[in-house]
């Protein structure tokens, strides 16, 4: 399995123009955000376990597959909320849980300050964070998933920096990345170039 999946898709293309355009406004911004997140958890979810089944059509039985395994979606609070819709549209038995990190002043180290999820032991985990930047706030969530139980972990972003997939690669070399994007590099204070912006205040329109 690849470590790093850049999906690539026109329409994936289409709808991150838009959410990487300074003009588009917060209500804009949600829709996009909703439709692109579709896209990535398609691709995130595309090797999820099946068992065989069989089913009758109104016309006469048929072979099926159906999900073999619970997944579990665990968005970073707050931008990660941006991609939980998608997740739970798409998935409607998907289980959910909660991570808030906050970064410490004195060691600019990501502390947590909220963790509530289910049993993660056997399941399908996807992490929701839509910018790896440093990377250092999905590496420290992916320990603390993995702490409690996550074996199958993914995570899906809007944007990535070379720099944070690094990082994260380098502490957690099992973990999946898939992104609409693979951007050039952080600036000096850390934003990805071009990225976007602050996601989260531009998905709840706060500044």
């Amino acid at each position: 399995m690849d470590s790093l999946i850049v999906v690539d898709h026109p329409l994936a293309r289409h709808l991150l123009a838009g959410l990487r355009d300074a003009e588009t406004p917060p209500e804009r911004f949600r829709h996009l955000s909703k439709r692109l997140s579709s896209v990535l958890i398609l691709e995130a979810t595309r090797n999820l376990p099946t068992r065989q089944a069989r089913v009758d059509t109104p016309l006469e039985g048929a072979d099926v597959e159906l999900l073999d395994g619970g997944v579990v979606a665990v968005p970073i609070l707050r931008a990660g909320l941006g991609l939980l819709e998608a997740a739970t549209d798409l998935l409607p038995e998907v289980q959910v849980g909660y991570a808030g990190l906050e970064r410490d002043e004195q060691t600019l180290q990501p502390t947590s300050y909220y963790l509530k999820v289910p049993e993660l032991t056997g399941r399908s985990v996807l992490l929701l964070d839509p910018m790896l930047a440093t990377g250092g706030s999905a590496a420290f969530a992916v320990s603390l998933l993995k702490q409690r139980g996550a074996t199958d972990l993914q995570l899906v972003c809007v944007v990535a920096a070379p720099e944070g997939l690094e990082r994260l690669h380098s502490e957690h070399p099992d973990v999946r990345v898939v992104t609409s994007a693979l951007d050039d590099r952080l600036n000096d204070v850390g934003y990805i170039v071009p990225g976007l912006g602050d996601f989260g205040d531009r998905l709840f329109g706060t500044s």
